[in-house]
């Protein structure tokens, strides 16, 4: 049976970078001590978009046409796009058919736009995956997520007024015959919190029947104990590498969800994975949400921590939640 394994994979981030101090000094004028969540957190600095031109869309682009130029690519050779955001640029037409339009794609590609909030883009790689498998006239994919929070992050929540970074990531996966590639995935939902992230806040339908406002599009959010994730993650990690008889040690890079490095650290501990294989970039990116597995893959591979036939974790989790896990051969 065919495999699907990654081509290549490349990220775009805006050159502005916003240390912790900025965002101290901000919730210090309002009365707000942030320096104990930073730190609980693991943030440091983010690249931030500062200017009008730039977008989850925009950066969206970035990505996919530095990978295309980087593999010798074209739009016209992909077969299938699928473009991965909780904060799209537009809620029609989809996104990824603007991306197929600005890489020149063909006639046949599919396009599709997927949100599983944080978890989207790890779970549009994996149900593309599982998609390809069902379907050899798919060769080859193109998976991008991109988030861009700060338009919507209120700047009285610490949470995601000062944990957030702007960056895409996109990938092209292609069936190989001769490759192992995605290996398997399991998922875990609990809507215990579901309530807690709202966006927008009040629902789309009741924005069109009353109009927008300044504040209209920022997210509600009520704080919860994030930890609750980490022990169902590590309850579906050890379940989906025991299914595939992988044991902990042959992971040669832990690419979870950039959110908290306490929460990193715990699962990793619980699985039995070591810290310098947990791969964490939210001290340089912040908190990328949906891309963020995936730069911390560009990490490792650029790093020089994963090579060719080494195995991968991912974890991720959506708010919600909905954990997604998978391990996949690189």
């Amino acid at each position: 049976m065919a495999g699907i394994r990654i081509v290549d994979m490349d990220i775009y981030h805006p050159a502005h970078q916003v240390g912790n101090d900025f965002y101290i000094e901000h919730f210090d004028a309002r009365g707000v001590d942030i320096r104990g969540l930073l730190k609980a957190l693991g943030r440091d600095k983010r690249y931030k978009i500062n200017n009008d031109d730039e977008n989850s869309l925009s950066m969206a682009y970035e990505a996919a046409s530095n990978l295309l130029e980087k593999t010798g690519l074209t739009g016209a050779d992909i077969d299938l796009i699928a473009y991965a955001s909780q904060t799209p640029e537009y809620i029609f037409p989809t996104n990824s058919l603007m991306i197929h339009r600005l890489i020149n794609g063909a006639s046949h590609t599919i396009c599709i736009d997927s949100n599983a909030n944080c978890a989207g883009m790890t779970a549009a790689f994996e149900q593309v995956s599982r998609q390809m498998l069902g379907n050899p006239r798919i060769r080859r994919a193109l998976i991008i997520g991109s988030d861009y929070v700060a338009p919507h992050a209120s700047p009285d929540d610490p949470v995601y007024y000062a944990n957030f970074g702007d960056a895409a990531a996109a990938v092209i996966i292609e069936r190989d015959e001769q490759a192992t590639g995605f290996i398997d995935s399991i998922y875990q939902t609990d809507t215990c919190v579901y309530g807690n992230s709202l966006f927008p806040a009040e629902g789309l339908a009741k924005l069109g029947q009353t109009g927008v406002d300044a504040g209209a599009f920022h997210v509600k959010f009520t704080p919860f104990d994030d930890s609750i994730c980490v022990d169902a993650a590590s309850e579906s990690i050890r379940t989906l590498l025991g299914r595939n008889e992988i044991a902990a040690d042959q992971i040669k890079a832990a690419c979870f969800s950039q959110l908290s490095i306490g929460n990193i650290r715990a699962v990793s501990e619980n699985i039995g994975i070591a810290n310098d294989v947990a791969v964490y970039i939210g001290d340089e990116f912040g908190y990328t949400s949906t891309s963020s597995p995936f730069i911390a893959l560009h990490r490792a591979i650029t790093s020089g921590q994963v090579e060719r036939g080494d195995k991968v974790l991912f974890w991720t989790v959506g708010a919600g939640w909905q954990n997604v896990a998978m391990v996949v051969e690189y």
